[in-house]
């Protein structure tokens, strides 16, 4: 059987999969419940300084966006870090480290972007023997206003002098959460590196209004009328969060920095996705909030089925595997063709393919032959863009097949090449082309 049983940055657990600081690891009633469930670990709900604990509001936090068969699809989410004393988190961190030794538990942090700040929390998380800590400079809404969260997570130089500092005042693992309200992933990601960062985790929620109510005209959450933008996060922010990661992965200057994947993780399948693609282990929230903590199990067997179907012992084995296949647009081979194929037996003619097709792509689909409805590729006109397949109701009813080499394109009525070309290569390309001169 596939072993899961998880090393990142030193940090052990059995299984990869950890929840995410946010609302279900808000305290040790939640996080045993966790990982009674089988959670590989947590990181616990962000912890702010010493002192008044912040103020949450005290109305719905959660706005919604659901598929069109209610299943949800993104949170909207305007909750502020922990608003419980920071030594009540504290004494139950330690409690909760003590009983559950072989799970991981990570302290989330969020306090002024000042020295002393980060010196005087420091040694009290220390103290309770969790085995590391993740800075929180991702948080979108509330806490980026009193200057922390994004704030600090869209200025790099920011994020290197934190991290410099948690570096110095301790012994802990330092994982730097990443803010995706940012043009370019990589250039935190390179700052928090230089800084001496063991690991770096995203993604964090990303700015946001789901929805206006159009009675009120109020931004959903409403709270008494007035609503704010928030942290999106769900299944819908999974394509962001994986580009990002492969992008810190196969970068030169952050390549081998160990990843803590984040972003809508929901299957075993979404987690095994986020470890091709360079992360260590994956975090988890919305998937908890909306199905329960025992979710976990599903992951668990999933993960395990899969990796002993496809012989794959260990998650080394998988971690990373796919980061070699992200390239560059102008690298892609434009040499390879494929067109779409329609396998009339399993085809329930509704026509979704035709229409689409008809209306927005290259009118490459029939709708009728010799006056019955049929619908057909026309090979002449289909470029292989994918799109009837992707909206076919009927699974594998279309599939897009490559062109073996030498067979005419009949579009193009060129023979396919079997050689390799990209578009640095390509005579249209004016660069290529003054490259040549």
């Amino acid at each position: 059987m596939a072993d899961i049983r998880n090393n990142f940055v030193g940090i052990k657990s059995p299984n990869p999969f950890w929840l995410a600081s946010a609302p279900p690891t808000d305290k040790a009633y939640n996080v045993e419940r966790a990982f009674k469930a089988g959670w590989g670990g947590v990181v616990w709900k962000t912890l702010g300084e010493e002192g008044p604990p912040v103020v949450n509001v005290n109305g719905p936090r959660y706005g919604a966006i659901w598929g069109a068969d209610r299943r949800l699809l993104g949170l909207n989410n305007i909750e502020l870090i922990t608003d419980r004393d920071l030594y009540t988190n504290l004494r139950e961190m330690k409690e909760v480290k003590k009983n559950w030794p072989d799970r991981a538990v990570v302290a989330s942090i969020m306090v002024p972007c000042e020295e002393q700040a980060w010196k005087a929390i420091l040694p009290l998380v220390e103290e309770t023997e969790v085995d590391g800590i993740e800075l929180n400079f991702g948080c979108p809404h509330g806490m980026s206003e009193r200057r922390m969260g994004s704030a600090v997570g869209q200025v790099p130089e920011y994020i290197e002098m934190v991290v410099r500092w948690c570096k110095q005042y301790t012994r802990m693992p330092v994982i730097t959460k990443l803010t995706p309200n940012i043009t370019d992933i990589r250039h935190p990601a390179r700052a928090a590196k230089r800084g001496g960062t063991d690991a770096v985790s995203l993604i964090n929620t990303i700015s946001s209004i789901v929805s206006v109510d159009l009675d009120s005209f109020s931004p959903n959450p409403s709270i008494g009328g007035k609503g704010s933008h928030g942290g999106y996060c769900g299944p819908a922010v999974k394509p962001i969060a994986l580009n990002m990661v492969a992008e810190i992965a196969r970068d030169a200057e952050t390549y081998g920095l160990p990843i803590s994947g984040i972003g809508g993780v929901t299957t075993w399948r979404d987690a095994a996705e986020f470890l091709a693609l360079g992360a260590g282990n994956v975090q988890v929230c919305t998937a908890a909030m909306t199905y329960g903590f025992k979710i976990v199990e599903e992951m668990i067997t999933g993960l395990c089925d899969w990796m002993d179907e496809k012989g794959h012992r260990t998650l080394d084995d998988i971690t990373g595997r796919a980061v070699q296949n992200v390239t560059d647009w102008q690298y892609l081979n434009l040499n390879y063709i494929a067109k779409a194929h329609i396998d009339q037996d399993a085809c329930i003619k509704c026509g979704r393919c035709h229409i689409a097709c008809e209306d927005t792509s290259h009118q490459a689909i029939t709708n009728m032959v010799d006056g019955v409805r049929h619908f057909e590729v026309m090979e002449e006109e289909c470029v292989g863009c994918n799109l009837c397949v992707n909206v076919c109701p009927v699974e594998n009813c279309i599939t897009l097949d490559a062109l073996p080499a030498g067979q005419l394109d009949q579009r193009t009525g060129k023979v396919v090449d079997p050689s390799y070309a990209n578009w640095t290569q390509h005579p249209n390309n004016p660069m290529s082309r003054e490259a040549a001169e």
